[in-house]
Formats: structure tokens, sequence, C-alpha cells
């Protein structure tokens, strides 16, 4: 019987951790049906680095942005910069930018700048923003919903583990939840929750490797290749099959990031 296809949407292949074994990661992700995986890049002077991944390896996709914690000691993105990576065939998504006000608060005016810069970036050329949310969720549901308002984009809310408020506000702009090893966790059932409640065909699966291991690895380096344990607990969540879930989280993301899509 053959292993189902999913995607890890989220991961950052640049960090050392991985970067010096890329192949054998790949490698072990496409053996566990990680078909697709998308790299992210939180610093735009590292974009070329994260660009080379891509092209040299065909399962890999990526995106760019200005991390929230960085945002204060980077250069400010610009649309041009932002719009010219785009340009690149295997770019697939703005980001990831958001609001994170855990260790970075005093920066906060600065991140709320760089998110509507990035929100613009998604706007003009039609790629899903990608979002980080910590301990901002009311900042947060304000600047999507008020910018959503002044001209519609697509988005990710990446690695979601914030409020069901922040989760509804979300949903009701017909943005996706992707789900990360945090919602394996034995002691993250109030989580699963917010999930449960959420449409089907607005959830994503992610490992945001090298963080965040699952369950069975949990507090050891994360690779794309767990995010079928993370499919396989979520999937228990909205009482699916593991290829069912794995099939349908596949469909939302290609509807999301339609320049990965198959087809």
């Amino acid at each position: 019987m053959s292993t189902p296809s999913i995607v890890d949407s989220h991961c950052h292949l640049d960090f050392d951790s991985l970067s010096e074994e890329l192949p054998e990661v790949v490698s072990r992700a496409v053996e566990a049906g990680v078909t697709r995986m998308v790299t992210i890049c939180t610093r735009l002077r590292n974009a070329p680095q994260v660009q080379a991944i891509a092209e040299a390896h065909a399962p890999v996709f990526w995106a760019g942005g200005t991390h929230p914690m960085s945002v204060a000691e980077e250069p400010m993105a610009t649309l041009d910069e932002l719009e010219a990576l785009a340009q690149h065939p295997k770019f697939v998504g703005i980001g990831e930018t958001g609001l994170d006000y855990h260790y970075t608060a005093d920066s906060k005016d600065v991140q709320q700048e760089s998110l509507r810069l990035h929100i613009e970036a998604a706007r003009r050329t039609r790629l899903p923003l990608i979002i980080h949310a910590r301990d901002a969720d009311d900042d947060m549901a304000r600047i999507l919903t008020e910018e959503h308002a002044n001209g519609a984009f697509t988005c990710v809310m990446h690695c979601f583990s914030s409020s069901a408020a922040l989760a509804k506000a979300a949903l009701d702009l017909d943005f996706y939840l992707s789900m990360s090893g945090i919602t394996a966790f034995p002691k993250s059932q109030e989580l699963r929750d917010i999930f449960a409640a959420a449409p089907l065909d607005r959830i994503l699966v992610e490992t945001d490797s090298p963080y965040l291991a699952p369950p069975p690895h949990r507090g050891k380096r994360n690779e794309p290749a767990f995010t079928a344990h993370t499919a396989r607990r979520a999937a228990e969540t909205f009482g699916l099959d593991y290829a069912d879930f794995a099939a349908r989280t596949t469909e939302n993301f290609d509807r999301l990031f339609w320049k990965a899509a198959h087809g």
C-alpha cells in the first residue's frame, strides 16, 4: 500500500542543523510521504541561499519576508524587493511576517509597519501571506481585518497556537490555520478543540522545523519527515483516517499556495 502524500507548508531548511544534511533531510521527507515542502526565508539578505535550496531540490519551494522578531535589526523590506522575489518560479508566499510581543514587544510599531507592507506585497503578487503571531492577538486581528477591508488577500496563520478569538477572526476572513507539532502535544487539548471547530477546508499542516518536533521526537530536532506524525494526530482531531486527512489538507495547500500546486 502506498504512503499517502502530504505537504510540509512551513519549514526552515537553511537553518544550520538542517542545511548541513539537506539531501538526506529531503529524501527522508519524501520517504515519509512529504512530497512537497515550503522553506521560509526569515531575513531577506538570506534570500539567495534559500532560493538555491529550492532550486537544488525538486520537492522544495520557498517563501520570504522579514520575521517580526528580527524587524528591528534588519532593513525594512520594500515592495520592489518582495515583488522581485515573487518572480522566481518556486517562490510561493510572502513572509513569514506578523507580530510577536512575547520577547520583542519594544519593536511593535515597526513590526506593524512591516506587517502592513508585507500585506500590500501579498495583494500585489496574489501570493499568500504567511503570518507569525504570538502574544499579539488583539492587534493581529485588528490589522488583518482592517487591511482585508482595504483590499483582499489570502493568508495562512502559520503554527497557529493563539486564542479561539484570533482563530475566528482569521477564519471570518477566509484565511487558513496551520497545525504544527504543538497540536500533537498531550497538553494541547484546548488548541486541538480550536482546530476541531474550524472548517476542514481551511486547515494546513507544517513542521516549523527545526523547531517544535511532535511526539515521538519531542525535544529533538524537527524535520519535514515528521509532518506525518503531526498529521496522524491531527486526523484524529477531525475524526478522519490519515489518508483522507492527508488528501484534504493537500487540496487546501494547492488552493492557497497555487504556485506550488500539483498539475
